[in-house]
C-alpha cells in the first residue's frame, strides 16, 4: 500500500490505517481475543501500518491487544494511542484529565500496556474546557523531550484550540470524525491543519457502517452497540439517509467498486494528508477497506459525489447531546 506524510511531521503511514477500538467496544459482541490478534496481524501483512487504540477503549484491553498483537513488528508500524480520563484502580472513569502529572501517569500507562518504550502518536482523545490546552500540550511536550512520545495529537479540537496547542508542542495530526455524512471539519479544522502542517485523520470514515450499504431500516443491532443511542441510526433517520448510500452507489457500480470504498477513496482525494482509519472484525471488510486506497476518482466522478452529498439532506445527529457536548472545544 501507499504510505502518506501525516502533514509536515515527517511521520508516513500507509494511506488507510486500522482504526482498532471495535475490537473491546461499542458494535456488540466482539469476537474472541485470538480472532482480534490475528485480524490486527492481517492487516500487517496486507501493508497496513497505522493502527489506533486508546487507553479508554475497554478501558485498557485495548491496548493490550493491539501491544500483544503488534509486537512481532515493533520498528516497523505506527501505533496512536489516546488520554483524557482519569481511572480508578478497578478502571472507571473518574473524569478528565485536568493536570500535568495526570498526562504523564495516562502516558506510562499506555507505554507498559502496549509494550513499547515510545508512543509513536499521542493523542489528546477530548479536550478539557476547564483546562488551558497550554497546559496539556505543555505535558506532553516534556514527555517529547523525555523521549516517552514521538508526535503529539489531537482528537476532535475546533480550529482555535489546536492552533493553540500548536504553539506549544507542535501537533502532527488531528483526529476527528469525517465522512461523506458527517463534513464539519471542512468548516475551519482543515484548513488549519493545511496552514499548520497537520495530518488530518478521519474517525467512522464509512460512517459507523452506515455507507458500506450494509445497514437499512430493516437492520437489527446486538445488545451493547453504541449505534442503539446514536439519533442518526433510529428507524425514521435510517430510512432517509439511505438516500446517500443508494446515490454513492451508482458511483460506485460505475467504477467497479462498493459503495464503502467510494467513501473511502473520496477522503483519500480530499487532501494527500488525510489518512482514513476504518475499524473492522472481518477479514473480507478489511481487505475491501484496503483495496479502496487503489481507487481512483476522476475529477468527474468526484463532481458526481459532491453533487450527490448536496442533495441529501441527513437527518440526525450523529451522537447524543451529552457527547457532542464533548467535541469541537
Amino acid at each position: 500500500m501507499d504510505t502518506r506524510a501525516l502533514g509536515t511531521s515527517g511521520l508516513e503511514v500507509s494511506a488507510i490505517g486500522l482504526g482498532c477500538m471495535g475490537f473491546s467496544q461499542s458494535y456488540g459482541p466482539a469476537g474472541t481475543h485470538e480472532e482480534a490478534v490475528a485480524l490486527v496481524r492481517a492487516a500487517v501483512e496486507r501493508g497496513v501500518t497505522f493502527f489506533d487504540t486508546a487507553e479508554s477503549y475497554g478501558p485498557f484491553v485495548n491496548e493490550e491487544l493491539v501491544g500483544e498483537a503488534l509486537a512481532p513488528y515493533r520498528g516497523t508500524v505506527v501505533i496512536a494511542t489516546k488520554f483524557n480520563m482519569v481511572f480508578d484502580a478497578d478502571g472507571k472513569p473518574q473524569g478528565q484529565i485536568s493536570r500535568p502529572d495526570q498526562v504523564y501517569s495516562a502516558a506510562e500507562g499506555s507505554l507498559r500496556r502496549l509494550g513499547v518504550e515510545t508512543l509513536d502518536l499521542y493523542y489528546l482523545h477530548r479536550v478539557n474546557p476547564a483546562v488551558p490546552i497550554e497546559e496539556i500540550a505543555g505535558a506532553v511536550a516534556d514527555l517529547v523531550a523525555e523521549g516517552k512520545v514521538r508526535h503529539f495529537g489531537m482528537s476532535e479540537a475546533a480550529a482555535g484550540t489546536i492552533r493553540r496547542a500548536h504553539a506549544v508542542q507542535p501537533v502532527t495530526a488531528v483526529q476527528s470524525e469525517y465522512s461523506l455524512w458527517w463534513r464539519r471539519p471542512e468548516e475551519e479544522v482543515l484548513a488549519a491543519c493545511e496552514e499548520l502542517g497537520i495530518g488530518f485523520v478521519p474517525y467512522s470514515p464509512l460512517g459507523k457502517g452506515f455507507l458500506t450499504g450494509t445497514i437499512d431500516q430493516a437492520t437489527t443491532f446486538a445488545e451493547g452497540d453504541i449505534r442503539t443511542t446514536i439519533p442518526r441510526f433510529s428507524d425514521d433517520a435510517r430510512k432517509a439517509n439511505y438516500a446517500l448510500v443508494e446515490r454513492v452507489t451508482t458511483v460506485a457500480e460505475r467504477k467497479g467498486a462498493t459503495p464503502g470504498q467510494v467513501a473511502l477513496a473520496w477522503l483519500l482525494a480530499q487532501k494527500p494528508w488525510v489518512v482514513p482509519i476504518p475499524g473492522t472484525r472481518k477479514l473480507h471488510r478489511l481487505d475491501e477497506n484496503i483495496a479502496a486506497a487503489d481507487l481512483e476518482l476522476t475529477a468527474s466522478d468526484l463532481d458526481d459525489i459532491e453533487k450527490i452529498a448536496s442533495s441529501v439532506t441527513v437527518r440526525g445527529a450523529r451522537y447524543p447531546d451529552y457527547l457532542e457536548r464533548a467535541t469541537n472545544l
